[in-house]
């Protein structure tokens, strides 16, 4: 008897005595996302590079500082390096294009891949979702600056062949459809669940927010695909419209990395301008030309004012020996707070933007493109502390962009007024003169987020950049036209030449910068 029922105890205990009590178990794993969170977290953390205990500051300026911030014509570079004979004047650095690619292929795909095969195991297909719309956003980033990448059949290894862009795109709204339906099931069946909220730098784990996320960057990635096939445009634009979350219109919708216990940044932009070598960064030309000429209380959120109490750019393009003049107190330097600026994926104003130009399209797009179009100067400015500022400088209809002058003392860098384009909004304007109004608030809310404005500026002309004072490309890059692409990186010719060569086939040119991409049709 005694046997007998020591036998049944052990039996009924069994699971209990024989679990490692200090061990997460596969199910605990499943409930907390433990085998799932890091890499959710380091996907995040490798869209837009900041100093983290693994990517540094530099990592930022070589992916973006010195590529997309610079072509966008949001900032000059105005570091020492070659005498100005680099990424700034077209001559392309080969160590400056490489980490835009490999952050990508490196840190957001082999994660993406990971979860997608945990949650696969575990019946999370929500996890997948989110995870398959940061790589969406990662990965746009990349496949914008160079053009065709191997994406669609990406196994893991960094040998794949390349796909075309137009491809790559159509994944895109592939993934982002199925990953929108996905989420939006989850919280009309869940409304107050939270996933993943300890590993989540965004929305800290709010799936509503997300879906907002989610819809805004399909209309955002929708709207760039509307010269080369404007029928994808509309219908991938309108499927988010009319998604029961809809797209993000509230400033605290935003999607932005946020300071947290767990994650303590200084924003790279601060370093590069402020900590290295007394600043490698200032404001641009073209910020100079169009924030003056329409008084853009704006410029005080942006950037510092110059010794003289008004704000000063550079030009792009600049060969000198000595660039003093451009780094001291002549030029307005990057108003950016080292604790608590925060790094933005997407603004609440961009998503009523986008609205917009669909509305000016003639698309469905829940208000008309003058209501949207004065939405988005009313958010971007909320979003940038001046509110009340904002009513007055959208009704402006006189003041347009005005001529550069170079502050610095140098001779030969001045430039005429590059636009003539007004604020207020003008219906008896036609397509044309309106799309651009639309694209230049765009353009200025948008900023500091160079591989937006970068694109924005290649797929719509707009807004009418100050051109490079010196093109060293060797006659690959039109002035004029600007850089429309940035080469694929050297690590690729050596690694995966293969790939590399369907990669050009596909792009249907040469690797240069003066090659445009699938999308860049006007």
């Amino acid at each position: 008897m005694l046997l007998l029922v020591a036998g049944t105890a052990c039996t009924r205990n069994f699971e209990e005595l024989n679990t490692n009590q200090h061990e997460a178990t596969e199910e605990m794993m499943a409930t907390d996302n433990l085998k799932t969170g890091a890499f959710f977290s380091q996907m995040q953390r490798n869209v837009v590079l900041f100093k983290d205990g693994i990517n540094l500051s530099s990592d930022y300026q070589v992916a973006q500082g010195l590529t997309s911030d610079v072509y966008s014509g949001y900032v000059a570079p105005t570091g020492t390096w070659y005498g100005g004979v680099h990424n700034g004047s077209y001559y392309l650095i080969s160590n400056w294009i490489e980490r835009t690619f490999t952050s990508g292929f490196v840190s957001v795909m082999p994660a993406w891949r990971s979860i997608n095969t945990i949650a696969s195991e575990q019946n999370l297909p929500e996890i997948a979702a989110l995870a398959t719309v940061v790589k969406v956003q990662g990965m746009h980033r990349v496949a914008d600056a160079y053009g065709p990448i191997p994406y669609v059949n990406f196994s893991g290894s960094l040998k794949n062949n390349y796909d075309p862009l137009q491809n790559v795109y159509t994944r895109f709204f592939e993934e982002l459809d199925g990953a929108i339906d996905v989420l939006t099931k989850f919280a009309q069946g869940n409304p107050s669940s939270v996933l993943m909220r300890d590993y989540d730098y965004i929305y800290g784990g709010n799936v509503t927010k997300w879906i907002k996320f989610a819809n805004t960057l399909r209309l955002r990635l929708a709207m760039r695909v509307v010269y080369a096939n404007a029928s994808l445009a509309k219908t991938e634009a309108e499927k988010s419209i009319a998604n029961p979350f809809g797209v993000i219109s509230n400033a605290d919708e935003r999607a932005a990395i946020q300071r947290s216990n767990t994650l303590a940044y200084m924003h790279p932009l601060y370093e590069i301008a402020y900590n290295f070598n007394a600043g490698e960064v200032r404001m641009s030309a073209s910020m100079d030309a169009y924030m003056n000429g329409y008084a853009d209380p704006r410029r005080a959120a942006y950037f510092t004012k110059a010794g003289d109490g008004n704000y000063h750019g550079v030009r792009q393009g600049i060969v000198t020996t000595t660039w003093t003049p451009y780094s001291g107190p002549a030029i307005s330097n990057l108003n950016v707070n080292s604790g608590s600026t925060p790094i933005v994926w997407i603004t609440a104003a961009e998503s009523y933007f986008l609205r917009a130009e669909g509305a000016l399209r003639g698309w469905n797009m829940g208000g008309t493109a003058q209501d949207l179009y004065n939405q988005g100067i009313a958010v971007s400015f909320k979003e940038n502390g001046l509110a009340d500022d904002a009513a007055v400088y959208a009704a402006n209809n006189t003041a347009m962009p005005i001529a550069f002058t170079d502050n610095s003392g140098q001779s030969g860098n001045n430039a005429p007024a590059p636009s003539a384009i007004t604020i207020a909004w003008n219906a008896a304007d036609n397509f044309e003169a309106n799309l651009e109004r639309i694209i230049t608030q765009k353009w200025l809310a948008l900023y500091p987020d160079g591989p937006e404005g970068w694109a924005e500026f290649r797929r719509t002309g707009y807004p009418k950049l100050l051109p490079v004072v010196n093109n060293n490309s060797n006659g690959t890059i039109n002035t004029a036209v600007h850089i429309r692409r940035i080469p694929y990186p050297q690590s690729e010719y050596t690694n995966n030449k293969a790939g590399v060569q369907s990669g050009l086939s596909a792009l249907g040119g040469p690797d240069g910068g003066g090659v445009k991409l699938w999308w860049d049709k006007k």
